[in-house]
């Protein structure tokens, strides 16, 4: 998904069809560096450890986009220098900051190539802070689940008249002939189905699993006809996802499970 990951345009193998021999233009690992306009802050207990209206976003391929800031965006007092190094052949030797703050110490929790590679210029200056090391992260004044939200990636949920027949194990589960269908960022559309489609009794609760994305919100899983955890559901889906609330969406990648969209 997005712009590096699956088939997108800056990822190892992208979709589509382009004016020109991408292979033959560019390298095989490609980087994109992108100013992002949008405010981000993150906190260790109550203290700010980031505070920024500069950011950009590091693209590469295969990789998901990394935030990075202007390293006077993190403040001095919180940051300790330590002696790790690591390498990257696309981009240079980082060094490493630990993380003083809110009571806790983040050890080598942020990066910066103080002297990157021609090729990668200019991330000279910025840093980059591990998201999952953090308390909290915003985005302007709204709280990050999951991840921080590529603005390249986008959901769409679209009423659709393809009927569609859920069959588990063999046994038909529900039916539909108004699914609504969610089409996301370089990711395979998934037919949602109201509950009223669905055989009684067919659903019952599932382990208990539950899984986070920053484009839909946290997904409930479900039992169905005896395959655990065969589908999923949004509740309280993020605005982008709004409609798809309290509908159903099969696992497909589970061998049981045959969706049949006309």
């Amino acid at each position: 998904m997005s712009l590096s990951i699956g088939t997108g345009p800056l990822a190892g193998s992208p979709a589509g069809a382009f004016n020109f021999d991408i292979a033959a233009a560019s390298p095989p690992h490609r980087i994109y560096f992108a100013a992002d306009e949008r405010r981000h802050r993150a906190y260790v207990g109550d203290d700010v450890v980031l505070d920024t209206t500069s950011a950009k976003l590091l693209y590469e391929t295969g990789i998901g986009p990394r935030i990075y800031a202007p390293l006077e965006d993190f403040p001095a007092e919180f940051l300790t220098a330590t002696d790790t190094s690591t390498h990257c052949p696309f981009k240079g030797d980082a060094s490493y900051w630990t993380i003083n703050a809110g009571g806790r110490e983040l050890v080598d929790a942020l990066w910066a190539y103080a002297t990157p590679l021609p090729e990668a210029s200019w991330l000279a200056g910025y840093g980059c802070l591990y998201f999952d090391r953090v308390d909290a992260w915003f985005i302007e004044d709204d709280r990050v689940t999951g991840h921080p939200r590529d603005p390249f990636h986008r959901v769409d949920v679209h009423d659709s008249s393809r009927p569609v027949v859920v069959r588990v194990g063999g046994e038909e589960v529900a039916a539909s002939p108004r699914p609504r269908l969610l089409f996301e960022t370089g990711l395979p559309f998934r037919a949602y189905l109201s509950s009223a489609d669905v055989q009684a009794g067919a659903v019952v609760p599932g382990s208990g699993k539950r899984t986070v994305c920053p484009y839909k919100g946290e997904a409930t899983y479900w039992t169905v006809n005896g395959v655990e955890d065969a589908a999923w559901s949004y509740e309280f889906p993020l605005a982008e996802a709004a409609r798809i609330a309290g509908h159903l969406s099969f696992d497909t990648s589970i061998e049981a499970v045959e969706v049949a969209l006309g």
